[in-house]
């Protein structure tokens, strides 16, 4: 007797697994019993699993009986003259869907050609495989799945037109590209996607070559006359708000150009860009730390010993100034009322981005970089036909990620940019390696998509040929404007008294093993004390009983209160941290001495 469980509940027991199994689903696909239940036998527990639950993923299949597949010619041109609907195959039994459960007893067959007496199932199309964004990828049957999964994720990272109407939203830091172009390249998926109308990337001239080391590891070099063109130009877009809070008692904040009187009053020149109603005007152009829009709240404590003072009651200083390190222009303000019924106020920045050295770009195969230079146009070595590249890529990066479908890209573009059309370039039903060459030949260039290169400086034809063409390039979101950080002294954690975290928050730079190695190697080991000086703190401890001592200021004297005056105490330099964690273990109860010798 085999058990049977519905949604993780028993409901009975079986003698003969194949035939109830089959009764089940020949039922489900004659519509007696609910389309959406799937059944699933576990061998390892010998059970029979019955789900109808909420959550499942489940994909369709085409049925297969006898080794023939239950979609017909006849019915591929039923679907062909739209006389017949994807929910009609589904419940004439052609097409079901299954979860991961029913999925393990299935045996599913690729393509109509490989279908024998043991096959269940077919698949619809190898490409189901692949989700939204990574069919997008063309060529994508030469990547690895782990090159396809980098690519899905980048572009998702790409820079474009996100929405249509970002001109009314006030999306926390959103970027808009402003020449964004169609892909020459593109799958079936552009279409279904609608990809032309919302694109997120240009279509640039590359060309596969080392050039002065400026392109080692991931690095790419960037063309700085195309970047002075337009190349790769965005909009960055960020928001601040503020709200009018109500607090009890009838007090509330206030929004306009503070009073001189007020508690922690800035400088006038903060506040030069505020009209009379304490908003910044549009279009105007603010700095580092700024004011935005002026503020002023209430004190942050009211008792009843302080009603009668005068400078208890002064209101303080709360507006909101824009970041350090951040400029902008004034794109838009919105003055309105939260669902409290206070007035919100909403204003956005926008800053023109131009590429930069540190700016990450990424091709739609996993082929991500930064800029390691931006050289001028030139310096940038041109073929025998004239043509400069727009971006230099490094060969090293081909070899061990195995992106053949990244190269097989750069020569479908060049023959689509030549013949004036789109490259269909479909996983497992693209155009072939040879037709390409073929017809690249046919239009007098080299059937490899290799060209001659001089070198700009001497003039000189470089002795290999180089490998060029067109690719469609992505500027990611990842941009060294939003991550430029550096700090000397500043804010410290009250209890540990290390430096704070975070960009925002001006916090510290944290050194870990691999940040010494490099300032060992780079020979500035003298540089590594002041790693532990963060939170530097000097201790007196009793060499007799090994505890902490007191110092006496008044007497000028560290004394031991367990030991006396008479014992040796020694100042030690230690890591705050350190002295916190002996004061925390000593709170569960374990004592510890710390035993002091000379250092020489």
């Amino acid at each position: 007797m085999i058990d049977v469980f519905l949604n993780e509940a028993f409901i009975g027991s079986v003698t003969d697994i194949h035939e109830f199994m089959e009764s089940v689903k020949k039922q489900r696909r004659e519509g007696i019993i609910p389309t959406n239940l799937n059944i699933g036998h576990d061998e390892g527990l010998n059970e029979i699993h019955i789900e109808t639950t909420k959550g499942r993923c489940r994909r369709p299949l085409i049925i297969v009986e006898n080794g023939k597949s239950k979609l017909t010619s006849e019915l591929i041109t039923k679907i062909e003259n739209n006389q017949i609907t994807w929910e009609e195959l589904t419940k004439q039994g052609v097409i079901e869907y299954l979860d991961a459960r029913e999925e393990e007893n299935a045996y599913v067959a690729i393509s109509e050609e490989e279908l024998t007496k043991e096959h269940t199932h077919l698949e619809i199309s190898p490409i189901t495989i692949l989700g939204i964004c990574t069919s997008l990828v063309p060529f994508s049957n030469y990547g690895s799945s782990s090159r396809l999964i980098r690519g899905s994720k980048i572009q998702k990272q790409g820079l474009g037109l996100y929405a249509k109407n970002f001109l009314i939203r006030n999306d926390t830091d959103a970027s808009v590209l402003h020449y964004a172009q169609r892909p020459i390249t593109t799958t079936f998926m552009h279409d279904i996607f609608n990809y032309d109308s919302r694109p997120s990337g240009q279509n640039l001239t590359i060309a596969v070559m080392s050039y002065e080391g400026y392109n080692m590891q991931d690095a790419t070099i960037l063309n700085r006359g195309s970047v002075e063109r337009g190349l790769a130009r965005s909009t960055f877009f960020r928001p601040y708000s503020t709200t009018e809070l109500r607090y009890s008692g009838g007090l509330m904040d206030q929004i306009g150009i503070p009073d001189k009187e007020v508690k922690g009053y800035k400088s006038e020149k903060d506040y030069r860009h505020l009209e009379d109603d304490g908003i910044v005007f549009t279009e105007a152009q603010v700095g580092s730390e700024e004011v935005i829009i002026g503020r002023t709240s209430p004190p942050r404590f009211l008792g009843s010993l302080e009603e009668f003072n005068i400078a208890a009651n002064t209101r303080r200083e709360s507006s909101i100034s824009i970041g350090e390190e951040t400029q902008g222009i004034v794109d838009m303000t919105i003055i309105t009322e939260n669902e409290e019924g206070n007035r919100l106020i909403q204003t956005r920045l926008r800053e023109n981005r131009i590429p930069e050295i540190g700016d990450k770009f990424a091709s739609r195969h996993g082929q991500k970089g930064v800029i390691g230079m931006l050289i001028p146009h030139i310096d940038m070595p041109f073929s025998s036909r004239g043509i400069t590249p727009d971006i230099i890529f490094s060969p090293h990066s081909i070899p061990s990620r195995m992106t053949v479908s990244h190269l097989l890209e750069v020569l479908a573009g060049k023959v689509g940019a030549l013949n004036s059309k789109l490259i269909d370039a479909t996983t497992f039903d693209n155009p072939s390696e040879e037709s390409l060459r073929k017809q690249l030949l046919e239009l007098g260039f080299s059937e490899d998509g290799k060209e001659s290169f001089y070198n700009p400086i001497t003039g000189q034809k470089f002795d290999a040929k180089i490998y060029t063409g067109n690719i469609y390039y992505l500027r990611l979101k990842h941009m060294v404007a939003n991550k430029l950080h550096a700090r000397a002294a500043g804010r410290v954690q009250l209890l540990t008294r290390q430096p704070v975290e975070g960009r925002a928050m001006g916090g510290g730079l944290r050194v870990g093993e691999m940040e010494k190695d490099c300032l060992v190697a780079h020979g500035a080991a003298l540089l590594l004390k002041e790693r532990f000086d963060s939170d530097k703190t000097i201790l007196h401890i009793c060499e007799n009983c090994g505890m902490f001592a007191t110092y006496d200021y008044f007497k000028n004297k560290a004394i031991c209160t367990r030991c006396g005056s008479d014992t040796k105490v020694s100042p030690v330099e230690m890591s705050y941290a350190f002295k916190l964690f002996l004061d925390e273990i000593r709170t569960i109860g374990i004592d510890s001495q710390i035993k002091l010798k000379d250092k020489f």
